[in-house]
């Protein structure tokens, strides 16, 4: 099986999820937990070098406050909690996003995690915070303009890619989507020109190993062709 080296994932079901089950919208992203926890020990045993998690978004700021405030302490439980975990699985934490906007006790619980795992040598966690493609793509091109004042040069999409959040990061061959919904929702659009999509129906909260495995199977059978034809690709 040929294993992607980043995987991306949008985590959505969450709410509708407690909602079936007659509970508030943050009871499904208490549950998710154990999902998250999934992905990363799958992601680990199958090779994976890089997991990106989309954890909140920009727009998701405009959700009622309530939810809001029991998602900030939630992240900060959790990190708090799953931190031990990720030292015995030598999994190194990073995060991505406009976390300016998040509150200051996030932030110290984000930078104290990810200093703390700075040299584990496993798999490379990254959580989107606060994030949205379009934002990277703007805050790239405002830091590009800002170092190329003196001395202007043709762009490139190489050049262009150091800039972004995801500087050093191979571009993701996978993206997951849970929950049904067929959009990428202003995630890494610059990065995932050239990924491969899955879409499934399994809400955010029940999703396990089998269904990343699943995920991974559905990967494998694809022939990946940017933009050349198969002819091409079987016969360089």
């Amino acid at each position: 099986m040929t294993v992607p080296r980043h995987i991306a994932i949008i985590m959505d079901g969450n709410g509708r999820w407690a909602q079936r089950k007659g509970f508030k919208r943050i009871f499904g992203h208490r549950n998710a937990l154990e999902a998250v926890r999934a992905a990363i020990t799958t992601a680990g045993k199958t090779g994976v070098q890089y997991l990106t998690l989309y954890t909140f978004s920009e727009e998701n700021w405009k959700r009622p406050q309530e939810e809001i405030d029991a998602l900030m302490n939630l992240l900060v439980e959790a990190i708090y909690k799953e931190t031990p975990e990720l030292h015995k699985n030598n999994v190194q934490l990073r995060f991505i996003g406009n976390t300016a906007k998040l509150p200051a006790n996030v932030r110290e619980k984000l930078y104290e995690c990810t200093e703390s795992t700075a040299n584990n040598s496993g798999l490379v966690v990254i959580l989107a915070l606060s994030y949205s493609g379009r934002w990277d793509i703007l805050q790239a091109a405002a830091r590009y303009a800002a170092t190329q004042e003196n001395e202007r040069q043709p762009i490139t999409a190489e050049v262009f890619e150091q800039y972004l959040t995801t500087a050093g990061v191979p571009s993701p061959e996978l993206l997951i989507r849970t929950g049904g919904e067929q959009r990428i929702s202003n995630f890494l659009l610059w990065q995932t020109a050239y990924s491969e999509f899955y879409f499934t129906d399994i809400l955010w909260p029940d999703f396990r190993e089998k269904h990343f495995l699943e995920a991974l199977n559905e990967y494998n059978s694809r022939e990946r062709r940017f933009g050349q034809t198969g002819e091409q690709i079987k016969n360089p």
